[in-house]
């Protein structure tokens, strides 16, 4: 269970006694990047495993931390979460199914396959939108919450991101990136919170930025021949 965390002191105890109380084997790692406040000391006091980068470097480089630490210590499968409390960790056992059973190399926790929850805010909901038609016109595959953080990977998909994993705004890249290398990956229905801390990074103009910068990486990394 790999959380990435920045500045996260309110939600993430809570987040780690649900993981716990859904799936009591798994081992939590916090990647803690370089928050500003004591979510390295929450993380202390659950007693879970705790990397720190010495500054903010971006969710990109705090995944593939997450991802280089369970490929090193030879894990079969991980699970991304969010420590703001968005992600039920009840929905834990339904990500993970379809990695143990060997259905999929990579699986994302949707919000937009049931009913219920919180769906997002309408911002992001346009940038949602807009990146199922991409991934869909690339590589004809619909993608229903592609930029949906909650997923469950196998060793050769947290093994193939250990290695090279998008900087900022990763979701959507990752996808594609799987999709290259010969991976698959389906979603699986997930309700998912309102934010319980922590503000949101993403105003009109980082939408903006976010669906520029995301569709001209995404189009020339698919272009771009495979080593």
């Amino acid at each position: 269970m790999i959380i990435p965390a920045f500045n996260e002191e309110k939600t993430l105890r809570q987040v780690t006694l649900e993981i716990r109380a859904s799936l009591p084997e798994a081992d939590i790692l916090v990647v803690n990047d370089g928050s500003t406040d004591t979510t390295a000391r929450v993380a202390e006091e659950a007693g879970v495993l705790l990397l720190e980068h010495p500054f903010n470097m971006g969710i990109g480089a705090t995944m593939q931390t997450g991802f280089l630490y369970a490929f090193q210590n030879h894990y079969d499968a991980v699970v991304q979460i969010d420590g703001d409390g968005q992600h039920n960790p009840a929905f834990l056992p339904s990500l993970i199914l379809p990695i143990s059973e060997g259905l999929s190399n990579l699986v994302i926790g949707s919000r937009y396959l049931t009913d219920g929850g919180f769906k997002s805010t309408f911002l992001r909901q346009v940038g949602i939108r807009f990146f199922t038609v991409l991934i869909w016109a690339l590589v004809r595959r619909v993608v229903t919450d592609p930029t949906s953080g909650y997923r469950a990977m196998d060793r050769k998909a947290f093994g193939l991101f250990s290695k090279e994993y998008p900087s900022d705004y990763p979701e959507v890249e990752a996808l594609i990136s799987a999709y290259k290398n010969g991976l698959t990956f389906l979603e699986v229905p997930t309700v998912m919170h309102q934010r319980q801390g922590g503000v949101s990074s993403i105003g009109i103009l980082s939408a903006l930025y976010y669906m520029v910068k995301v569709t001209l990486s995404v189009s020339i990394g698919f272009l771009r021949r495979k080593k």
